[in-house]
Parts: structure tokens; C-alpha cells; sequence
């Protein structure tokens, strides 16, 4: 009797499982970690996406912030989580084309433990400067900081960083040092550098644009390869003095590997459609960003790129996190 008892729970069980595991995507809440804090960059593309998200799927997509170690609390966190598609992080270059050149020990790989869905948007750095700055331009800021000979505090989104990297790559290109302050994000980096605790920032242009609209900050040159829509008027860093910088500043979704095909071909088509349309079209452009969706592979192109050209200035730099 218990033998029989046991089979007829065990063939139940497998009935509810295989119940499970048939149900179609989306048929619960959806949770997109985002690397950094509210108010950034990430954290603005995440909630646009989801709302458009939500109402194709019928379910909440919930943003999860989780800053800290220059993206990889997060990307670590997602890269654990149960590969079924409910759990995705908003990528960057920084989580992606940064990490594996400049921190020696990450809990997970890379490589390995992430697939990438779509690429979202590309959302230029500006470098930033305290009004305290006597400069009005690139060639003027590095003449100031050489004159100071160290002695700048250059504030970062973190270790690890695109933000810090650029700043790195700003250092040997441009022959000075400074002392480098990492946050965690772009939103209290922000409040130090209003406050004159730090000097100089390379921000998102949607948490900075508003400050240097204002007149509170000067905008100095574009980190990215082209111009910005938003900010017409101010150069590139390459125009500016600095040939060859370019710092593209991308945010795509990542999956757990493992994640079934089916469900990332879902994820991508219901991503590219949200993109596509105009309410959310709008709120990048508008924030001086450009919409870039994608297929899986050329998201993985981008990052075998990406990590190619940020593996550079790392080893070049020597900066190392243990």
C-alpha cells in the first residue's frame, strides 16, 4: 500500500512539474536587476522598457537595483538565478566589456554564465566639470589638471567602471594624473561633485544634462564617437583635442545561461517591439540616447569588441581590483 501510495504521489508530481514547465512566457512578474542605483542611466532605460514590457506581457517587470563592485553584484546575482527567462539584467558595457580585464576574481564567468538577449540603447558619458574649474574647454582642463599635478579629485560611477576606464584612458591620453574617487553610481557621484568634494565626472547625459542645462556644472566634451542630439554644441573628446577617444556607452538584456531557446527568441522579439515603438523611442531620445536593438549575436559581437578595446587601456592603465 505505501509502495503504491509513493508512485501515485511521485506520478502527480511529475504531472504538476510537467504542468509547469509547459506554461507559456510570461506567467509571472518579471525581474530586470539593474547594476546601478535609481536615478541613472540603467535604472531609467529599465523602467521605460518594462512599462512597455508589462503591458505586452500582461505582467509587472519589476526593477531591481543592485549597485556596488562596478556592476558585478548584480550581474553575479543574475548569472545564479534560475535560467527560465523571470530573472534578466540590464547589461552594460561595464558588466560586460570591462570586468573580466580588470577584476581578478569574479564569482561568476562572464562568458559563460550570461546570454545575451538584445542590446537596448547606447547613452553617451559627458565629462562634467565643478563650476571651481578654470576651464571652458577640453584642451584648458587638461592644461589645469597638468599644472595641479595630482592633486584633482576625479570622481567615477565606481571601480570597474566605463566611467573609470574613460577617465584612465583620459589620464594616458592626456598626460596628467588625479586621484581617482570611485561611488557606487552615477546619482551620489552627482551630489559630491555639485558640493565641489570632487572635481571632474564622466555621467550619463540623462543625470547630467539637467545640471548643466541649469548652469550648476560644465559640460566639457561628449565621451562617444559622435555627437550628441541633446548637446549639439558640445564636442567629442576626440574633436576636442583627444584624437581617437571614443567611449560607447551601451545597456543590453542578459539572460542566465541556460535560458531555453524558445524563451530567449520570446524575450528578444517582445524587447526589439518595446523599442520600436514611440513612447519608448522617445524617452531615450530624449535623455540624448539612441535606440539599438538587436539579435543575440550581434549583442555578443558588440561585447567581444568591447572587451577587446577596455582589455587594452586596463592592462595599459595597470589598474587591477582584486
Amino acid at each position: 500500500m505505501d509502495a503504491l501510495f509513493r508512485s501515485f504521489v511521485a506520478v502527480v508530481l511529475a504531472v504538476l512539474a510537467g504542468a509547469a514547465l509547459a506554461q507559456p512566457f510570461a506567467s509571472k512578474p518579471v525581474h530586470i536587476v539593474v547594476p546601478f542605483p535609481p536615478a541613472g542611466a540603467a535604472d531609467l532605460l529599465t523602467r521605460a522598457l518594462g512599462k512597455k514590457l508589462s503591458e505586452s506581457w500582461g505582467q509587472s517587470v519589476v526593477a531591481d537595483n543592485r549597485p556596488g563592485a562596478g556592476g558585478n553584484i548584480a550581474a553575479e546575482a543574475v548569472a545564479k538565478s534560475a535560467p527560465d527567462g523571470y530573472t534578466l539584467l540590464m547589461g552594460a558595457v561595464t558588466t560586460h566589456a570591462v570586468g573580466m580585464s580588470l577584476y581578478a576574481k569574479l564569482g561568476y564567468d562572464l562568458e559563460k554564465d550570461l546570454a545575451p538577449v538584445s542590446l537596448v540603447a547606447n547613452v553617451p558619458h559627458i565629462l562634467v566639470a565643478n563650476l571651481s574649474v578654470p576651464a571652458k574647454n577640453l584642451a584648458e582642463v587638461i592644461a589645469y589638471l597638468r599644472a595641479q599635478g595630482g592633486k584633482v579629485n576625479f570622481a567615477s560611477q565606481g571601480n570597474g567602471t566605463l566611467s573609470h576606464l574613460e577617465f584612465e584612458l583620459m589620464k594616458s591620453m592626456g598626460g596628467f594624473s588625479a586621484n581617482h574617487i570611485p561611488y557606487k553610481g552615477s546619482a551620489p557621484a552627482m551630489i559630491d561633485l555639485l558640493s565641489g568634494q570632487v572635481t571632474l565626472l564622466f555621467d550619463s547625459i540623462p543625470s547630467s544634462l539637467p545640471q548643466v542645462r541649469a548652469g550648476k556644472l560644465k559640460g566639457i566634451a561628449v565621451a562617444s564617437s559622435r555627437r550628441s542630439p541633446v548637446l549639439p554644441e558640445l564636442p567629442t573628446m576626440s574633436e576636442a583635442g583627444l584624437s581617437g577617444f571614443a567611449a560607447d556607452s551601451w545597456f543590453g538584456i542578459m539572460a542566465p545561461a541556460g535560458t531555453p531557446k524558445d524563451v530567449i527568441a520570446r524575450l528578444n522579439a517582445d524587447i526589439v517591439k518595446a523599442l520600436d515603438s514611440v513612447e519608448v523611442k522617445d524617452i531615450i531620445t530624449k535623455q540624448g540616447g539612441e535606440v539599438m536593438g538587436s539579435t543575440p549575436e550581434q549583442m555578443a559581437g558588440q561585447i567581444r569588441g568591447d572587451r577587446e578595446k577596455w582589455g587594452r587601456v586596463v592592462r595599459d592603465s595597470g589598474a587591477k581590483i582584486e
